[in-house]
């Protein structure tokens, strides 16, 4: 094991094989966990400060989803409209997740796998999780690679993609300004030299999967080396490292952002982008494709439901006030998709103008296209200084990839060190960045943008959605909102009201529920061969199908008598459940069975049970 030592919680150093003299008690089963009180585990790594926890947090909230997939999920979802049930869905799901997830990583100082020890049965949940967040990676690094090409290119004499190549049929210069389309409906419009530099000098797309892959460029898979270099330079040496970088990655791409928010309100035209993205469609409100969209943005932007909250909390001391850290951050996260709408939509409405054309929306694009395509055709029209603008753009969006990717590279890491402590950081750190290096190249291939489509969906959206939904009724009802309030209790010295008691365990859970129906029911096929089809499926059954593997593993683990008995014993905390400072989790033990023996009584009914689960 690893020879390294930490700052414990009263601020005296505690080495790998420190141990603390405490006295056993008997918990509410009538065990007494002798051993995991007097065989003391490592005092886990925490933040220099913190400050560090908040940054290191908003860095892992505050990332591509808010530049690139708000502004055109809420333009094309009601505008101005959105907003509400944005908020909403912020106020019942966002923040009450964010909030529970922050809780018991830092209550048990425990990883996305290990916080699963309040319910053994339920592990699978965390190593799904994980899967998902690793083909998340895989893609996201090969994303932040393009990013990387295109800001290195900003620094040439003249922005590449201003002028056409000769090779290309069909094209148009980015840098004039003017309408160029042409009149007649069986007339093919030309294309910009922007969109087709992202086309067929970047990525070499291919039309379709049908002629395979094919191999990914070489300037691209260098890029791709250079992002995870800058990944492992940060995470090599653990969280105190990763923790004072997060102060840049935080704080530098909003100083970006107010430079990029200034230009584009200057912009001719750019106000009415602006009022285009704002303006509400009052009867959007009422479909259900609008609240569907909201939860997922909410899920996605706040990267809720994915593990990296649990890691990152599992860091803090004991008694940080993580209740202030949530609201601030989820606050933050959503002024900060507005703000990105109003610069990525200035820029539009200023496109609109110099084209002239009227109707914005058919400048408007969804995805990597509004960030590699619509913003560099923008940005190769300024008269002033195109090359420092354009720098600043993608070097804000490389910042906000590297200060997700911190996060999600880490919870994956804590996962596997969680399960095999006896293993170096830094190896497991170049494990994952080989392992995620070497299937990144598969994104960056003519064919990879179809794959990362497919990866995205059944990989991450579809898995992780399924795997929220257990995550919820595991903490909620099997641990119980009951539970979860007299940790914080117990933590914090705080009682929690009942909104926060009602989201986690009825309005919440409901809601993701409903969103994974929709889900299902929505699901279309995509258009690639069956074959890829398939892997996405396999993908997604890989992820999923942990849950009920590691709960026949508990089962065999804890057997009882009969099933039913074996059942309920692998739903039980673990002996050594609780705080991770030993003379702490004694008294936890014996407060919470305490507190367990005053609420347990035989002749309660299901609905009794139910109540005394939310509101005890």
């Amino acid at each position: 094991m690893e020879n390294r030592s930490y700052v414990g919680d009263d601020g005296s150093a505690t080495g790998n094989h420190g141990q603390q003299s405490v006295k056993t008690t008997t918990n509410s089963n009538g065990v007494k966990p002798t051993s995991a009180v007097a065989d003391e585990k490592p005092v886990r790594e925490k933040w220099g400060r913190n400050v560090e926890f908040l940054m290191s947090c908003i860095a892992l909230s505050v990332g591509f989803g808010n530049v690139w997939r708000f502004p055109y999920t809420a333009y094309s979802n009601g505008g101005g409209a959105f907003v509400i049930p944005y908020l909403i869905v912020l106020f019942v799901i966002g923040r009450p997740i964010y909030y529970l997830e922050m809780v018991l990583g830092q209550f048990s100082n425990r990883g996305c796998v290990k916080v699963y020890d309040l319910a053994p049965a339920m592990r699978g949940i965390g190593v799904g999780q994980t899967i998902a967040i690793f083909t998340v990676i895989t893609y996201y690094t090969s994303v932040l690679a393009v990013t990387l090409r295109y800001l290195i290119a900003s620094f040439s004499p003249e922005l590449p993609w201003a002028r056409c190549d000769p090779a290309w049929d069909n094209c148009v210069d980015s840098w004039l300004i003017g309408n160029i389309s042409i009149g007649g409906v069986n007339v093919t419009q030309p294309k910009s030299s922007a969109e087709l530099f992202f086309d067929k000098t970047v990525m070499h797309s291919a039309d379709s999967l049908a002629q395979g892959l094919g191999y990914p460029d070489w300037k691209l898979v260098l890029c791709l080396l250079a992002s995870w270099l800058c990944i492992v330079g940060i995470l090599i040496k653990g969280i105190k490292s990763s923790g004072k970088v997060s102060y840049f990655l935080a704080i530098f791409p909003y100083i970006i952002i107010a430079v990029l928010l200034v230009r584009s309100l200057t912009l001719d035209g750019a106000w009415n982008g602006i009022k285009y993205f704002f303006m509400p469609q009052w009867s959007k409100l009422l479909e259900i494709e609008v609240w569907y969209q909201a939860v997922t943005q909410c899920f996605f932007s706040l990267t809720i439901c994915f593990g990296g909250l649990i890691v990152y909390s599992s860091f803090n001391d004991f008694s940080n006030n993580i209740y202030r850290h949530a609201v601030i951050i989820t606050s933050l996260d959503t002024v900060t998709s507005l703000v990105a709408g109003c610069v990525v939509f200035g820029v539009i409405g200023h496109l609109a103008h110099v084209t002239e054309q009227p109707d914005i929306s058919k400048v408007v694009r969804d995805g990597p296209g509004l960030t590699f395509k619509t913003y560099p055709d923008v940005l190769a029209k300024f008269s002033f200084l195109p090359q420092f603008f354009s720098v600043l753009f993608f070097f804000m969006l490389f910042l906000l990839g590297i200060g997700t990717l911190i996060g999600i590279v880490t919870s994956v890491i804590t996962a596997i060190h969680d399960q095999q402590p006896r293993l170096r950081r830094w190896k497991i750190v170049i494990s994952v960045a080989v392992a995620g290096f070497c299937v990144g190249l598969v994104y960056l291939t003519p064919g990879g943008l179809y794959v990362l489509d497919l990866m995205d969906y059944y990989g991450a959206t579809f898995a992780t959605l399924t795997l929220a939904v257990f995550e919820l009724l595991t903490f909620a009802w099997i641990y119980g909102v009951n539970r979860v309030c007299k940790d914080i209790e117990f933590m914090l010295g705080i009682r929690t009201g009942l909104f926060w008691r009602v989201c986690w365990g009825i309005v919440t859970p409901i809601m993701v529920i409903l969103i994974l129906l929709v889900s299902i029911a929505k699901y279309k096929a995509r258009d690639v061969p069956d074959g890829y089809t398939a892997l996405g499926w396999c993908l997604y059954a890989f992820a999923v199908l942990q849950l009920p593997g590691w709960a026949l593993y508990a089962m065999l683990k804890r057997r009882g008598p009969t099933w039913w008995d074996s059942w309920k014993a692998a739903l039980r905390p673990l002996e050594d459940w609780g705080p991770e400072d030993g003379e702490r989790r004694a008294n936890y033990i014996a407060w919470i069975a305490q507190y367990c023996q005053q609420l347990a009584s035989p002749s309660d009914n299901l609905l009794v049970k139910m109540r005394k689960k939310l509101f005890s």
